[in-house]
């Protein structure tokens, strides 16, 4: 599992300063194909931070009542970005944009993107643009894509997800395209809808929660244990929060990862109020500064 796939799989928004920092320590894992050879094609380059167009089939509504969320549209949550030594790397927004109609049915629309400092940008320019369609009645994906753009280098990665079939199509385009078809476990998400699920879990010491994970087409199993609760520093003072601890296994049941943990605010809002993740290229820790 590459640092990026670990990233992106770790709730999406450590990812882009780990790469501004990483890539140029790390250019064998950053820097090859993700999956298969990509197939020849001719795509027109995706402009930057686009959403991704494809769309599965309609599927039919899921029944049932939407799920009850502690988010809701215009919620913009904003992070610092600290790296090692730098106390500040970069900074981290995520918006729920709006609810709308979608793939025959209703989805949330959420988007996370982040650069690094002005500094950092003189060492490796980079833009990571992840959003997803979840919808509202599973908080599952019906949709998931990330833009980059490293040193110019642009790269659009999307997954299609048919829930109910348990399947999923995952593309990435550059100057080519390449495809992978995935056969689902069950339910799965993308990286950012698994933090937004996360938010609706039941936050008890010792409640875990377990689902799939879909990354570049790379399927993981993700389970979620709640820790104790902790006084977190964040840019709206000390809130408390409960530690979610990730355990992320690929498919031959192999753990990957470390040092990965979550903080959940224990009002209603269920904010993510730290993010943290050790690399091979050091330790990052997001810390939501603005919450609106």
């Amino acid at each position: 599992m590459t640092t990026r796939h670990l990233l992106l799989v770790l709730l999406t928004l450590v990812g882009p300063l780990a790469l501004a920092t990483g890539a140029q320590r790390l250019p064998s894992r950053l820097g090859g194909p993700v999956g298969p050879p990509p197939k020849p094609g001719a795509p027109a380059p995706p402009r930057p931070g686009a959403p991704a167009t494809g769309a599965p089939s309609t599927p039919a509504r899921p029944t049932g009542p939407e799920k009850v969320v502690p988010f809701k549209a215009g919620e913009t949550l904003t992070y610092d970005v600290s790296w090692s030594d730098y106390l500040t790397a970069g900074a981290a927004t995520m918006v729920v944009r709006d609810k709308r109609a979608s793939y025959g049915s209703t989805a949330w629309y959420v988007f996370a993107e982040g650069r690094p400092t002005a500094l950092l940008s003189k060492l490796y320019s980079v833009y990571y643009k992840a959003d997803s369609l979840m919808d509202a009645y599973t908080l599952f994906p019906q949709r998931g894509s990330v833009f980059s753009n490293e040193n110019g280098r642009q790269r659009m990665k999307e997954t299609r997800f048919e829930q109910a079939r348990r399947s999923a199509v995952f593309q990435m385009r550059t100057s080519t395209t390449m495809q992978v078809d995935q056969t689902l476990p069950g339910p799965t998400h993308d990286g950012l809808s698994a933090l937004m699920a996360m938010r609706t879990m039941n936050l008890a010491p010792g409640a875990s929660t377990s689902f799939g994970v879909s990354d570049s087409g790379y399927l993981y199993r993700v389970t979620l244990t709640v820790g104790a609760k902790e006084s977190i520093k964040t840019g709206l003072g000390q809130v408390g929060g409960w530690k979610i601890v990730p355990s992320i296994r690929d498919q031959k049941g192999q753990v990957v990862g470390r040092g990965l943990a979550v903080w959940i605010s224990d009002d209603a809002r269920r904010l993510p109020l730290r993010i943290q993740a050790q690399l091979p290229v050091g330790s990052f820790v997001l810390t939501l500064k603005e919450a609106r």
